[in-house]
């Protein structure tokens, strides 16, 4: 059955990606933008045959006349894990507060593009459900998406929650639109100017591909009444070991060879000054992120949708890494 679609934060690298498909299916897709006014795909190219809404969360119903939909797709986000509180709470919590109340008017259904970090601190198994009250977190984005999964699932609207974890480049390409800000650490590194990273041993990353984590969003709003208030995590079937985002620099004949080294034996200070700067940047970031390991379960995911995550191997990161080469994002050889 051919639906009708709104889709927020279409500009964005996930929102695009799904217009795109959505299209590609026949479905009747709007795509809300705010700064951007063009929709694109994974491949960069203009998505047409869908008509573009200008909007804004942070208004009530998102600034937007409401029209019937079938699903609402609510990816817009401020994805800045360091961003002011008050930005987080007016964006992601508030602005789905916003989203959930035209959805309401559209009589739609209504899918939350949430992270699969609302874990927190959590090890272990983690399940395909609400988070539970005791997590502890480790920024306030993360905290600021588990909020706004539990407005969602307060709000009486007919609700799936879907999960990505770190979105990467194409399973099969690498191909990425725009490269998120994990992959300023494979920068940093490539350029010789972080030349020591910090992990745990054991310590995993679950990186996932784009192309994975658009299906899986694509399919469940084709499953909408089977989905209903359930949560689903778009996630690798492997977790990537953190050290390995250090061995996939060196295994570029051209890159430095940055050394792992357990966070206990980590000194800032025995670090130039302007490493020590990017360092101190890159950790306060993304530096919780390399001392714990997630396993995260998709049974309801691949239950519901049949999908199962391509391979997250050191072979698939080496196609990241070229990719980044080819597009001059990641140095080429002199």
């Amino acid at each position: 059955m051919l639906l009708k679609i709104l889709v927020t934060g279409a500009a964005g690298l996930i929102g695009g990606e799904v217009c795109a498909r959505l299209v590609a299916r026949g479905h009747d897709v709007s795509g809300m933008v705010r700064r951007t006014p063009e929709v694109r795909g994974n491949d960069g190219r203009e998505v047409t045959g869908l008509r573009t809404l200008a909007g804004d969360v942070t208004q009530p119903l998102m600034g937007l006349e409401a029209e019937p939909f079938d699903v609402v797709i609510h990816c817009a986000a401020s994805l800045e894990f360091d961003a002011p509180e008050e930005e987080l709470q007016a964006v992601n919590v508030e602005g789905t507060c916003n989203a959930l109340a035209y959805a309401e008017a559209a009589g739609a259904r209504f899918i939350h593009v949430s992270t699969a970090y609302v874990c927190g601190m959590r090890e272990g198994e983690i399940c395909e459900g609400p988070v539970p009250a005791e997590t502890r977190f480790t920024n306030r984005y993360e905290a600021s998406k588990a909020a706004a999964e539990a407005v969602v699932a307060q709000s009486g609207i007919p609700f799936a929650i879907a999960r990505p974890s770190i979105v990467l480049g194409d399973s099969e390409t690498g191909a990425i639109r725009d490269f998120p800000s994990l992959c300023n650490v494979f920068r940093l590194m490539a350029r010789g100017k972080v030349t020591v990273f910090p992990a745990e041993a054991g310590s995993t990353l679950d990186l996932v591909p784009l192309d994975h984590v658009a299906e899986g969003i694509v399919r469940i709003a084709e499953n909408m009444e089977q989905a209903d208030g359930r949560y689903f995590h778009l996630t690798a079937s492997s977790p990537m070991p953190a050290a390995e985002l250090a061995h996939g620099v060196a295994r570029v004949a051209h890159f430095p060879d940055p050394q792992v080294i357990a966070p206990d034996n980590y000194s800032m200070a025995d670090l130039r000054p302007a490493e020590r700067m990017l360092a101190g940047r890159m950790l306060g970031t993304f530096g919780s992120y390399f001392t714990r390991s997630p396993q995260f379960d998709d049974s309801q995911l691949r239950t519901l949708t049949g999908l199962t995550c391509p391979p997250t191997d050191s072979a698939w990161l080496d196609r990241l890494i070229a990719y980044g080469i080819a597009r001059g994002y990641l140095p080429a050889a002199v």
